[in-house]
């Protein structure tokens, strides 16, 4: 999962500038995505988690790090874009319930990246999803999650990259 880890605390480093939705609205009247998610912070957060990914490739396959899982490139890429466009797909929901940027949302800001991420290689890569995430990685994964995206947020907040240690 680190390749779908990464990618959320990368985006926030690398955010800022044009964003994603161009600052339009839905038919709702309210911001498609926000100003939180731009181009520059998409980009920068797939490309660290796809690094993430090529550095573990690496050390599995060339220091015999046999512990890490084994990843392809394929599953790399879907695990990093997944993770953010599941992101994506929950700042469009938030907006339609008219929650602000930066608003807590429990559970949801927790495992949007756990099910972006998914989809996405369920989607794009099946089979590897299916030897990969057992039942048991599962479990791990929905134990882990919040801890580590609460830790990663503190560190972001007291850092100065977020506004919010949420």
């Amino acid at each position: 999962m680190i390749p779908a880890y990464v990618p959320n605390s990368a985006a926030a480093l690398f955010g800022g500038g044009r964003p994603i939705d161009f600052g339009k609205t839905f038919s709702d009247g309210r911001r498609i995505f926000g100003d939180g998610k731009t181009y520059r912070g998409f980009i920068g957060g797939v490309t660290a988690g796809v690094l993430a990914g090529v550095a573990e490739i690496l050390l599995r396959n060339l220091a015999g790090w046999t512990f890490l899982p084994e990843l392809t490139p394929l599953s790399v890429v879907l695990l990093a874009a997944g993770a953010l466009l599941g992101d994506l797909a929950k700042s469009f929901i938030k907006r339609r319930l008219g929650k602000d940027r930066g608003e807590k949302w429990p559970v949801a800001d927790q495992y949007d990246l756990v099910v972006g991420a998914f989809v996405l290689v369920l989607i794009g890569n099946p089979a590897w999803f299916f030897e990969t995430i057992t039942p048991a990685i599962a479990i791990w994964i929905l134990i882990l999650t919040p801890l580590l995206h609460r830790l990663a947020n503190i560190i972001g907040y007291l850092t100065g990259v977020k506004d919010v240690p949420w």
